[in-house]
């Protein structure tokens, strides 16, 4: 099957005897004992399998484990490293994410913050207790792409494990585990859902390991799992994924290219302009350069607020993924962080009609500067 076809089809598992053409919700939390039944929904349930098999699926991957959030799926990984593990992970990193392992993981794993795209510091961090190396590629919120290949090539030869943060490529648009990853993990609130309104969180493994038995194993025994409605909206989501990924990603190129021309606009951060360091690596790993980006203003905090504030069509919110287009000044929320400038605009470009969107951005740089 194609993408498009799995995506359709690769979640729908009928089991109800009346043969409804989608798959109904399973809302029970219990199961009659019987032979090869379920048991328990924490364990398993009908609707969770089928979001599995479906994101596994489009990712290549040989079994997946759905969590009640990205960051639950990413804790999972790290409850099932061994105790006293040393973990690189990328500078640029998804803030809740870098916040987990800062503060809950305090004194239990030790952490190193490394420019990823940059092979040399990565393999002069390593030392003789690292276990994995975490990769977000793009990264949020400065849009870096570390390589895939290369970066999984020296975690072979140092016997790492590969994860990577896939959130803003999703399965459409780059395939990890065939660029030698070992894990992807996506936050399914972001483009899975596509509406803004599920929270979830997934892991799909190349293998079934002994440390992929392990992540099961926090999954159902933690049980951060999300519920079996919210499974069923995101294998509902998926149907749509292919197409709203490209429609995402077309606006996104139009109005990086009309950011990239304002004068008003000191340097915008999308891999799908040629002028971005990681240009050709993405070119190389990825079949499309999604549709996240950011932008420094030649301005400070006021005035970016103020181009902000006089926007129609763009939410001020966090989050990102949804149909609709929103926007922030990202220091906000990454307040602590100084390697976000105070000016930076970060853009999750919805799919309404693209000459709208930069309609708006124009009259509200326009009433700006």
């Amino acid at each position: 099957m194609k993408i498009e076809t799995i995506a359709v089809h690769g979640g729908n598992v009928v089991t109800d005897q009346l043969k409804p053409v989608i798959q109904p919700i399973t809302l029970s939390t219990t199961f009659k004992h019987q032979e090869d039944s379920m048991l328990y929904t924490r364990l398993e349930n009908p609707n969770r399998k089928s979001l599995e098999a479906v994101m596994s699926t489009l990712e290549g991957g040989a079994d997946a484990a759905a969590f009640s959030s990205g960051n639950a799926a990413g804790n999972a990984v790290f409850q099932a490293l061994p105790a006293g593990s040393h973990i690189i992970a990328p500078d640029d990193m998804y803030h809740g994410m870098k916040m987990l392992l800062q503060t809950v993981y305090a004194g239990k794993i030790e952490v190193d913050f490394i420019d990823l795209t940059q092979s040399e510091k990565v393999i002069q961090a390593i030392k003789s207790n690292t276990k994995l190396l975490w990769i977000e590629t793009p990264s949020n919120p400065l849009l870096k792409i570390s390589d895939i290949r290369s970066l999984a090539s020296i975690g072979k030869e140092n016997n790492l494990i590969i994860a990577c943060d896939s959130t803003f490529a999703t399965p459409i648009f780059q395939q990890a585990l065939a660029l030698g990853a070992h894990l992807v993990m996506h936050s399914s609130t972001k483009y899975i859902s596509g509406h803004s309104d599920i929270l979830g969180g997934i892991l799909v493994s190349k293998e079934k390991n002994v440390f992929w038995e392990s992540i099961k194993n926090v999954q159902k025994l933690a049980g951060a799992v999300p519920s079996p409605m919210d499974c069923y909206l995101l294998t509902r989501s998926i149907k749509t994924l292919p197409y709203r990924m490209r429609a995402h990603s077309a606006n996104a190129k139009k109005i990086a290219v009309f950011l990239d021309g304002k004068q008003e606009v000191e340097k915008v951060f999308y891999p799908g302009l040629p002028s971005h360091k990681g240009f050709e690596t993405a070119r190389n790993q990825m079949s499309d350069f999604g549709a996240m980006l950011s932008f420094l203003i030649k301005g400070n905090a006021d005035e970016a607020d103020s181009l902000i504030g006089k926007l129609k069509y763009f939410s001020d919110a966090t989050s990102l993924g949804g149909v609709e287009s929103l926007i922030e000044r990202r220091s906000k929320v990454q307040a602590n962080d100084s390697s976000i400038p105070d000016q930076l605009i970060r853009m999750s470009v919805g799919i309404e009609n693209c000459d709208d969107l930069i309609a708006d951005l124009d009259q509200a740089f326009k009433a700006t500067f």
